[in-house]
């Protein structure tokens, strides 16, 4: 492209910034797969720092205090932000003035970028695609403003004549259905029409087609083009600074180092796990770990930033930051969960080793006033539940988890900090990401399930699970072992009985376990015989209570029945 004497600078400038900042957001995006380091502006204000004097960075440190990284970032915002000017100026006169500008600019990221501890050649990625995107743009913006070359044409000649009807879609509107055309300056698209009496030529401008000449500065295709780049740049600079902020908070979480618990679980005595192929194990990994919530994107809260509120019914609100709750006495359990809406043998429950505060020593910080019976907790995407107070301070392990199975939280399971009720269906008392209490009653507020038909309160119901054979299993006839877990928190599991085809009731043995807040494995030797079989399962907690037959859905208040599975055994 050629200098264009129609488009002022201010409109170069205009598309240079354009360009310039959907450079730096398709860079960000990039980035955030590829790691925040990567960002060249960042990559470029760490090299600055490294190269400043120390005086330099003594006065910004006292000028600026906190916020001199801020300062420092901003700064090579503008300096870019010129430069990206200059660049479009520049390319107006010649599009190549401005492909060496952008190259420059990349030059100095990559630069900048190898230059950080332990970068290697993909780091360069962020830099490289922002670059190529920003060339695209100001090259599509400079000519969608007014840029090209053409030759201007007179229309369809023959023999130095234009037929009637060519050059407009019509005849001339005097009579002789034809109109001659003289060339002017050997073809320089200029014509002359003879009048309708045969003299008297009339100068007639050039005809020009589209792409045939050069067009003059368009300022409305400019905004417009500038208001596309402009929307596609900080689209693509805020996904990607979420992605680089995902990425942050992981690095941070499995950074964390969490502190040694002041009341450590008891040690699993032996015989905890049968260790039976197909069983459910002890522990449940937590990648493994079942996960039911309302979040439709896992909140991505960070630590640093995260606080706890308790409040409402409470002499001296409450109000604590991660640092200050990871400074407090921690205590460890093993502590099982379940959700309502698990069906009788369903998937919807697990086992954890979990690590938090005790949330009967931050009530009592707080001072629960008479009357008070419902914990109103919230989550920080706002999904709220209701706990009964009593539970909660009635002695059981009820926490303020931070961790699961020796690791901080998973995203997926609350980090950083969730609540684990032992008792309690978790749509009463298992908020993820919490960040609020209110104390308060239940005949004053309402948590997110209950208005929806829930039961307010959710006591776990004495359950048992056949986990081999799976149902519609093949056997081989002869001896073989049934086994699943069963669950009665904070109660405990005292007896499982299983039968075959509506025959006698048989003690299973039992596992070992640690305490009455876990499930525990069962199992039964049986001698299959050929044929098709239904085995079924019931199991009795510590206080004699016998899990009931009567069959019953999920809601209000949770499953019931006897689960049962059928083989073929041959």
């Amino acid at each position: 492209m050629q200098k264009n004497e129609t488009m002022p600078a201010w409109a170069g400038a205009l598309a240079g910034l354009t360009a310039g900042a959907l450079a730096l957001g398709i860079a960000q995006l990039v980035a955030g797969f590829a790691g925040p380091e990567t960002f060249p502006v960042v990559a470029v204000g760490d090299a600055a720092v490294d190269l400043t004097p120390a005086p330099v960075k003594d006065f910004a440190i006292n000028t600026f205090g906190e916020n001199d990284k801020t300062v420092l970032v901003g700064g090579v915002l503008v300096v870019l932000a010129g430069i990206a000017a200059v660049i479009g100026v520049l390319a107006r006169r010649r599009l190549a003035y401005g492909y060496a500008g952008l190259a420059l600019f990349g030059v100095v990221g990559v630069a900048a970028v190898l230059t950080r501890p332990g970068a290697g050649a993909a780091d360069v990625l962020p830099t490289v695609a922002g670059v190529l995107c920003g060339g695209l743009a100001l090259g599509w913006l400079l000519r969608r403003a007014g840029g090209g070359q053409g030759t201007a044409v007179a229309g369809p000649e023959v023999g130095g004549t234009v037929a009637a009807g060519e050059a407009g879609g019509e005849a001339a509107p005097w009579g002789g259905g034809e109109r001659a055309v003289s060339e002017v300056g050997g073809g320089s698209g200029a014509g002359s029409e003879v009048g309708p009496d045969g003299a008297g030529a009339v100068e007639r401008p050039a005809v020009m087609r589209a792409g045939a000449g050069e067009r003059g500065f368009d300022r409305r295709r400019l905004i417009t083009g500038v208001a596309g780049g402009i929307v596609v740049a900080g689209a693509s600079a805020a996904l990607g600074r979420q992605l680089g902020g995902r990425r942050e908070l992981a690095a941070t979480r499995v950074n964390l180092a969490l502190p040694r618990p002041a009341t450590p679980a008891r040690p699993l005595p032996a015989g905890t796990d049968f260790r039976i192929p197909g069983l459910s194990s002890f522990i449940t990994k937590n990648q493994d770990f079942y996960r039911v919530d309302t979040a439709l994107v896992v909140p991505q809260v960070d630590p640093r930033a995260w606080k706890l509120r308790i409040h409402g019914m409470v002499d001296r609100p409450v109000e604590i930051t991660y640092a200050e709750l990871l400074n407090l006495p921690l205590t460890e359990a093993d502590i099982t969960l379940t959700c309502v809406s698990n069906e009788v043998g369903g998937p919807y429950v697990g086992n954890a080793r979990w690590l938090g505060v005790r949330m009967a020593d931050l009530l009592r910080r707080a001072g629960l006033q008479p009357g008070a019976d419902m914990l109103l907790s919230t989550s920080d995407d706002g999904f709220t539940c209701g706990t009964p107070v009593d539970v909660v301070m009635d002695g059981r392990d009820a926490l303020f988890a931070v961790a699961m199975n020796g690791e901080a939280l998973p995203f997926e399971h609350g980090f950083p900090v969730r609540q684990v009720v032992p008792g309690l269906y978790g749509y009463v008392s298992a908020t993820k990401w919490v960040v609020d209490v209110k104390v308060t009653r239940f005949d004053r507020d309402q948590a997110y399930w209950t208005p929806r038909g829930w039961a307010a309160k959710g006591p776990i119901k004495t359950e048992s699970r056949i986990d081999v054979p799976k149902s519609g299993a093949s056997l081989k006839a002869g001896r073989t072992t049934i086994a699943g877990v069963a669950w009665a928190q904070h109660t405990g599991v005292d007896a499982v009985e299983v039968r075959v085809d509506r025959g006698e009731w048989r003690q299973a043995r039992l596992a070992a376990v640690p305490g009455p807040d876990t499930w525990r494995q069962w199992a039964l030797d049986w001698d299959a015989t050929p044929g098709e079989h239904t085995i079924e399962a019931r199991a009795t907690d510590a206080a004699g209570r016998t899990q009931t037959e009567r069959q019953a859905p999920p809601a209000p208040d949770g499953a019931s029945g006897w689960p049962a599975v059928t083989v073929q055994v041959a």
